[in-house]
């Protein structure tokens, strides 16, 4: 698969997904799960060139990834006051570097360890409620005004 038929690719130049767009640099783009969004501040972190992981790094993404990770998984934690921000990234849905930043609240189970997973696929299933669209406007335009850098 390349960039032609990756779906994260297209989705960095889709006009629709600019509107979860939270920062842009020429290595990393930061952005909101989109709708349905299962959590308010799940942000992902998606590398700009069509690459499947860490394996795949230049020299400048490997310097620059640490510190990208770590201002994004700030923000979320600055948006939503959690506890804990969980990195995870697979790979298997789309082959090209997306990091989920999920952030983790002490006291809803919904977002514990791999009851998150759960959480994920209820909302994706309709059977739990995503965020409202009008809470994820609100706070994507508050994620714009916060982020320091990438």
């Amino acid at each position: 698969m390349g960039p032609a038929s990756c779906a994260i690719c297209r989705l960095h130049g889709d006009a629709a997904s600019a509107a979860f767009e939270i920062a842009r640099s020429d290595l990393w783009l930061l952005r909101h799960h989109p709708d349905p969004a299962p959590l308010a501040g799940w942000l992902l972190l998606d590398a700009r060139r069509h690459l499947a992981g860490p394996l795949a790094f230049t020299d400048r993404e490997a310097a620059s990834w640490g510190r990208a990770v770590r201002h994004a998984s700030q923000l979320v934690q600055q948006l939503t006051g959690c506890d804990r921000v969980y990195a995870i990234a697979f790979g298997e849905g789309a082959p090209h570097l997306h990091l989920h930043l999920i952030p983790r609240h002490g006291a809803d189970p919904a977002t514990a360890a791999w009851s998150v997973a759960d959480h994920y696929r209820a909302v994706a299933a309709r059977e739990h409620p995503a965020v409202a669209p009008d809470q994820l406007r609100e706070l994507v335009a508050r994620a714009r005004q916060l982020v320091v850098q990438l």
